[in-house]
């Protein structure tokens, strides 16, 4: 019997080629019309060690890792105990391993999985050019019911420039697993995909993110590279260019952050993106944007922490940094993506808000969005652009007013050429003019008009997703949204009424919102991927949550599975 999702593990050292099996297993099942979601688990060393490529499958889109392992391939087991915890199994999971490589290690073994041997190793060696990945691809392209068309087309794609005998040698391999594995009937054939209409792509967080940028109308980017952002920089180098824009790779974050508040100064949209160490360095030229209304757009790709943590896995801990790191009363944005796909809209639109208000904006994306690969329907094109309240009859003869207290608290801004609006622009706490300045009068306008512009705005439907209804919710936010989505699907399917609320404004709060958002609601659970909770408490520091709260709040690097959201509603439904 068909099944309508299959989770796959494939495991090895570095150079076994477990990454590229698994991102051609991703692509193949995009091919022949299937959703699929791959990520990723390494340790923090640069080259070799333990490798993992994890890849769900489903007829249905996928945002969020599987409740468990249906299969693990290993091509080899080196140290696969230092990520065996990121591997649940039940008795129903297989594990595929090579005689040749020794026993399947005991943490393993202990989930009671049924164990069945094939010899990878020496299938590959027995193929001129052979490889242990293509074999162990074509095995599980067979256990999973992945039609070969779509095997044959990305083996064409990826291969093709390496010459007729790499490609020959990778179908030999593919051939020779899914030969081994004919008639094991492990009951993981996949349900055949839908048919569909319409544009899907295979896109990883970071690439969206940086997507979302150009289309905002992005032109400058100045980063430093940091795991797991560096993709960013990587996809926006040569894609910049093709716009009329430019990347400059500086020397340390520091250099980053303020060549973007110099390049935005003079009128250009810009960005950087970097990890949590890096935003730790930047908070206090993010100050200096804040101070001197100048827009810039930091995104940050969550990694473990504190300090150099764990470079490699994911975490929601960035967070408190993000909201309150700034020195001083300096109210920015922040803004969380809830999916690979939403990397997209939601640093498209960190543009569009950082240059309407005039102020810096943080982009919290984290590690299991950026660097993860998703098969997603295209997203809806949005109107987001960048456009600043450019100043206008600056030949008057009046003196320019750079910070001009008004209504809204945007003050019209001029750039550099632009005649009659010369101003002073720096950290200093200034009069209207921009002229230093350390009267209380002048501090305190100045304080509210940054202040009333941010949260006197209007961020439309967009500031949170919400989905379902009834007297029990789900509150949470980023990358814990995909599993929270699909345990809410479940219990409805059950007959149980629990809505969503996914935030992706998360600064300023507007508790004005989340209070409409939770209306009729007694029951809610709090759902995030940090130690401290901090989601939670940021919420209740502005917001009264109605009834009675349970929290979720568990740090990485184990990600937050649809059981585990579901397990925790069960206890309060």
């Amino acid at each position: 019997m068909a099944v309508d999702s299959v989770t796959i593990a494939l495991v090895g050292s570095g150079g076994a080629g477990v990454m590229t099996a698994g991102q051609m297993l991703l692509d193949a099942a995009a091919q022949v019309g299937w959703y699929g979601l791959m990520s990723r688990s390494s340790g923090p060393q640069i080259r070799g060690g333990e490798a993992a490529a994890l890849v769900r499958l489903s007829p249905k889109p996928v945002e969020g890792p599987g409740d468990r392992f249906d299969l693990i391939i290993a091509f080899d087991w080196q140290n696969v105990e230092r990520f065996a915890a990121e591997l649940p199994m039940t008795a129903e999971s297989v594990i595929v391993t090579d005689p040749s490589q020794g026993d399947v290690p005991a943490v393993l073994a202990a989930s009671g999985a049924r164990i069945i041997e094939l010899p990878i190793k020496e299938l590959a060696g027995k193929i001129p050019g052979g490889r242990v990945n293509m074999v162990g691809l074509g095995a599980v392209a067979a256990i999973v019911g992945l039609p070969r068309a779509g095997v044959d087309a990305v083996i064409d794609k990826a291969l093709g420039k390496k010459g007729e005998g790499a490609v020959k040698a990778s179908a030999a391999g593919i051939d020779a697993g899914a030969k081994e594995v004919a008639g094991w009937g492990l009951g993981l054939a996949l349900t055949a995909p839908e048919a569909r209409t319409g544009i899907r792509w295979n896109i990883s967080g970071n690439e969206a993110a940086g997507f979302g940028a150009l289309k905002a109308g992005v032109k400058f980017c100045a980063a430093y590279p940091i795991t797991p952002a560096t993709e960013i920089l990587e996809w926006l180098a040569p894609n910049l260019a093709k716009t009329g824009g430019l990347l400059v790779q500086a020397e340390d974050e520091l250099a980053s952050i303020n060549m973007i508040v110099g390049a935005s100064f003079g009128g250009v949209p810009s960005i950087t993106a970097t990890a949590g160490p890096g935003l730790s360095l930047m908070t206090e030229a993010l100050g200096l944007a804040v101070a001197s209304e100048t827009p810039v757009v930091v995104v940050d790709v969550m990694r473990g922490g504190p300090s150099t943590g764990i470079p490699t896995k994911s975490e929601q801990s960035d967070l408190n940094i993000a909201v309150n790191g700034l020195h001083g009363d300096a109210p920015h944005l922040v803004v969380a993506p809830t999916s690979i796909a939403d990397c997209l809209f939601t640093t498209q639109w960190a543009v569009h808000l950082a240059e309407a208000l005039q102020t810096a904006c943080i982009v919290l994306s984290d590690q299991s969005m950026g660097q993860s690969r998703a098969v997603v329907d295209k997203p809806a094109d949005q109107p987001f652009k960048a456009q600043r309240l450019l100043a206008d009859g600056l030949d008057s003869g009046e003196l320019y007013k750079r910070y001009a207290v008004t209504a809204s608290g945007v003050s019209p801004t001029a750039v550099p050429g632009m005649p009659g609006g010369e101003h002073t622009a720096d950290g200093l706490e200034h009069s209207e003019r921009g002229l230093p300045s350390s009267q209380s009068s002048d501090h305190h306008k100045q304080l509210d008009k940054r202040l009333r512009k941010l949260v006197g705005h209007d961020y439309g439907i967009h500031w949170a997703d919400i989905e379902g209804d009834g007297d029990v919710a789900v509150l949470t936010w980023g990358s814990a949204t995909g599993p929270a989505r699909e345990a809410v699907a479940r219990l409805t399917a059950a007959g149980h009424k629990v809505r969503l609320v996914s935030l992706r404004l998360l600064s300023p709060v507007k508790p004005e919102l989340i209070v409409e958002a939770l209306k009729g609601v007694s029951r809610v659970l709090v759902v995030e991927q940090t130690h401290g909770a901090q989601f939670h408490k940021h919420i209740r520091a502005h917001v009264d949550l109605p009834g009675t709260v349970s929290v979720l709040s568990q740090p990485g690097p184990l990600p937050i599975r649809a059981r585990d959201v579901q397990q925790a509603l069960a206890s309060i439904l």
